[in-house]
């Protein structure tokens, strides 16, 4: 691909409001370009912007250029009001969910070790992380969850697989082990190491847009087995 197309997909790539996929990119050209040629110039173009201050990714749902983390701190400069702040009960389910999907909420539950709140559903669902795609064939066919492209797209990943590669740990009381996963959401963050128990795994890093905050003692009910 000569310079002035690589040109073209870059200016729509920075003016772009949402990822772009290589099927939108190449409605860019009246001309048939074919998709591999479209792929190599956006691995082009992300050679050339590595020693600057944006970066091109792919991701679930197309490419975009976005901030690097370590522009971090004076952007933030810019934009002093705080991110929305979400429980350690959100953290814990929303890491659970990830890598357990899909998973019925007596699942999460049951990994837990304490009652899920509908309040903790809904924060998930009205970020737009997680969604019902289905339901269980047991009784009360309850609804199974799972992440959306959503999900990918603010942490800047691809797909599934993209996810942290988990690291076997000793097996650790549920609530305690992901308790230790404290996640500060930024736009520039990027995920790190996870480790996990026999039955659950922790997101150990950071995702997108928020900050952690501890959960106060009444806003989660033990579960049955717990109080067993």
């Amino acid at each position: 691909m000569d310079d002035h197309n690589k040109r073209v997909i870059e200016t729509a790539l920075l003016c772009a409001q949402e990822p772009l996929s290589v099927a939108d990119l190449s409605r860019l050209f009246i001309e048939d370009i074919a998709t591999a040629d479209i792929d190599g110039a956006l691995v082009e173009l992300q050679r050339a912007w590595d020693d600057k201050g944006m970066e091109l990714v792919h991701i679930a749902t197309g490419w975009r250029f976005q901030s690097r983390l370590s522009m971090r701190e004076y952007l933030d400069r810019l934009t002093p009001e705080k991110p929305p702040k979400y429980s350690r009960a959100v953290m814990e389910t929303l890491a659970i969910i990830a890598y357990r999907q899909p998973v019925t909420r007596g699942e999460i539950e049951e990994i837990r070790g304490v009652a899920v709140s509908s309040n903790v559903m809904k924060q998930l669902e009205d970020r737009g992380w997680v969604e019902v795609i289905g339901h269980k064939e047991t009784i009360g066919r309850p609804g199974l969850y799972a992440t959306t492209k959503q999900f990918l797209d603010d942490l800047s990943l691809t797909n599934l697989q993209s996810l942290p590669i988990l690291e076997d740990a000793a097996p650790i009381a549920v609530a305690e082990q992901l308790g230790q996963a404290i996640i500060e959401f930024d736009a520039d963050a990027t995920v790190g190491t996870v480790v996990i128990d026999s039955h659950t795994e922790v997101i150990s890093e950071t995702f997108t847009n928020a900050a952690v905050e501890e959960v106060t003692p009444e806003s989660e009910t033990p579960s049955d087995k717990t109080k067993q």
